[in-house]
């Protein structure tokens, strides 16, 4: 068995999904021409030549894409079939827990509710979950079912236009300094997912801080974490993408942060901008540590890092999830946004295996971390149900499995 059919036939998770970066391409064309949304292209192939492209200047650049994704994803129906396309794309390929995050309030107009949007995405993700669970494999035990939970995203940072929310925001508060009116708006995100977890039992497990990260700091976004925080709502924060090892320790320490979205900069002293810190290798090997040791997991987007960092030259050598692995960081390997990066989580897993060398148990033990670092929408004795019946599964697999991999990934 090659390590891909390994890799291929193991129970996966995803736990760093963008729902609005993970549309079928047919899906989004369909959309477009039913809500009148002008796309650049209306075929596929021209999307991909156009927007989807296979590599990208910069982050800014690779999130031009969203504002045709978000702008179809505006009522209930559409994001009640995408989220159960996303789900049903996973499930083929072997995903059995998933975690997909969106910022409903780039996906709203004015006056809309918040919390119809999570109600939508739970209902697509409910969908497919229970049309899987009723098929024979399942039904048997010879399968493990699907579950799929919500992360809300604040933005770090929103301008006019982006949404109907965002503008009616900025109206509302025309002398406010803009920092502190992203800060109003991540609060309330936090407060409805909160409420959408406790007063309708929607399976929203988590918080996060998406977007623009270079010069806009997570410190501004310390009320919301600490509201989330109080109320004992998951956390994580896209850090060290566009920045360096600072906005990991932001994350950490300020937004309470139980995991890191990329963590890409984390090996690199030279991002660091504060004058203060004048020892910066030692800065950084105290964050690795404390990382390491606090078992504080780093969700690993490879595809989507190598087509935002010109620095990478579009080489996984060049990334650091090996270092992370060989400092023994608890990595998840997940696909970041499906559509944009052209990538399903069996290639992600796939790129970092070959890149580290990994055998059949360093495999086994990468597509197990993220059932471990999931945030799960149920009870720990659930959550460990969960990660005993993919632990399990693997290790049936790996007894069909030769000592020794045949071919490359």
């Amino acid at each position: 068995m090659t390590l891909r059919e390994f890799i291929r036939r193991a129970p996966k998770s995803d736990i760093h999904v963008h729902l609005d970066g993970s549309l079928r391409l047919e899906t989004l064309i369909e959309l477009a021409r039913e809500r009148g949304v002008a796309l650049p292209s209306f075929t596929t192939d021209g999307l991909c030549a156009e927007v989807f492209k296979p590599v990208y200047r910069d982050l800014a650049d690779y999130l031009k894409g969203f504002r045709y994704t978000c702008a179809v994803l505006r009522d209930a129906e559409a994001l009640e079939r995408v989220a159960c396309e996303l789900a049903q794309d996973a499930i083929a390929e072997g995903v059995r827990y998933m975690e997909v995050r969106l910022a409903p309030q780039l996906l709203v107009t004015r006056g809309q509710d918040l919390g119809a949007v999570l109600r939508a995405v739970a209902a697509g993700l409910a969908r497919a979950a229970r049309a899987f669970r009723a098929t024979e494999a399942v039904a048997s035990g010879a399968d493990m079912p699907f579950v799929g939970a919500i992360l809300c995203c604040a933005m770090r940072n929103f301008r006019r236009g982006m949404s109907g929310y965002y503008d009616a925001l900025l109206d509302a508060f025309p002398s406010m300094p803009h920092k502190q009116i992203v800060a109003l708006a991540s609060q309330e995100m936090a407060r409805v997912a909160v409420a959408c977890r406790d007063r309708e039992g929607l399976p929203v497990v988590g918080f996060d801080l998406a977007g623009e990260e270079a010069g806009y700091r997570a410190a501004h976004h310390a009320a919301a974490y600490q509201e989330a925080h109080s109320r004992f709502l998951r956390k994580t924060v896209h850090a060290g993408e566009a920045y360096g090892p600072e906005s990991i320790y932001e994350a950490l320490t300020l937004c309470h942060a139980e995991r890191i979205g990329h963590g890409t900069w984390l090996f690199a002293p030279d991002r660091i901008q504060d004058p203060a810190i004048t020892d910066r290798a030692g800065y950084v090997e105290a964050l690795v540590e404390y990382i390491a040791t606090r078992r504080i997991t780093v969700e690993v987007c490879p595809t989507s890092n190598l087509q935002t960092m010109p620095e990478l030259g579009g080489d996984i050598a060049n990334h650091p999830v090996r270092s992370m692995i060989e400092r023994q960081l608890p990595v998840a390997v997940a696909t970041d946004n499906r559509l944009v990066s052209h990538t399903t989580v069996t290639d992600e897993l796939c790129r970092v295996a070959a890149c580290c060398g990994l055998d059949r148990a360093g495999a086994q033990r990468l597509a197990l971390a993220g059932f471990k670092a999931a945030f799960f929408p149920g009870t720990y004795a659930e959550k460990r149900a969960c990660v005993a019946q993919a632990a399990a599964r693997l290790e049936r697999l790996a007894e069909e499995a030769s000592e020794r991999f045949e071919g490359e990934a």
